[in-house]
């Protein structure tokens, strides 16, 4: 999960295995009412619990905002909330999406019902991201030639095995680099693509019994 989602700035967890769901970050300044901020900031968080999200306030006043945004970014909690007196004359926060960085003011009364939609949409957009790039980096191949260029680029490999346990520790010696793991199986897919009878396996040329996924550990 770490790997698939996260970026420069950390984790990326989608809501629903996300210990928070939401924080909120008070924004105060001099010269303004940092008791009422704080107040609609636990008003907003306890809103939010009722409605059945995870969500807690960052009140640590021995850190900067911009340094509580950061390692919030970093733990991976998928929204931002920030509520300064600006906001207040508005009737409104600041929501920012984890994933996407995306910015966005909410009337308080809009609040709750916006941010379970956010919470759907968010779980929702990391998986098909998740999805295309697991099948863009899918190569099928059917050659130990092709096998070895797909390794190379750091492809998972759909190749025809025989399914001979000593043929995978073959290819697992066979591609075990200095600085790199030897490939090895990970799974077969349910959906097996059309395997002719002709079909060989890759790496011993005995007739393959089934497509299985290959890599190699970065």
């Amino acid at each position: 999960m770490a790997m698939t989602h996260g970026d420069v700035k950390g984790l990326v967890l989608p809501p629903k295995v996300a210990c928070y769901q939401v924080v909120v970050v008070p924004v105060p300044f001099k010269g303004v009412d940092t008791k009422r901020i704080s107040h609609e900031c636990q008003a907003v968080k306890t809103a939010l619990q009722g409605a059945g999200v995870r969500a807690l306030v960052d009140e640590g006043d021995n850190y900067a905002c911009g340094w509580k945004y950061a390692a919030w970014e970093m733990k991976g909690v998928p929204l931002r909330i920030e509520l300064g007196s600006k906001d207040l004359e508005k009737n409104q926060v600041r929501v920012v999406r984890r994933d996407t960085g995306v910015k966005m003011d909410v009337i308080r009364v809009d609040l709750v019902e916006r941010v379970k939609g956010l919470m759907e949409e968010i779980q929702r957009d990391l998986y098909v991201v998740a999805k295309r790039k697991l099948e863009e980096s899918i190569q099928k191949v059917e050659t130990w030639d092709e096998f070895k260029e797909a390794l190379r680029q750091k492809n998972l490999v759909l190749a025809p095995w025989c399914d001979e346990v000593e043929v995978q520790n073959d290819v697992k010696e066979n591609t075990n680099g200095e600085n790199e793991a030897g490939a090895k199986t990970l799974c077969t897919p349910f959906e097996q693509p059309e395997l002719r009878e002709d079909t060989l396996c890759f790496a011993s040329g005995r007739p393959a019994k089934k497509w299985t996924y290959w890599g190699r550990s970065y």
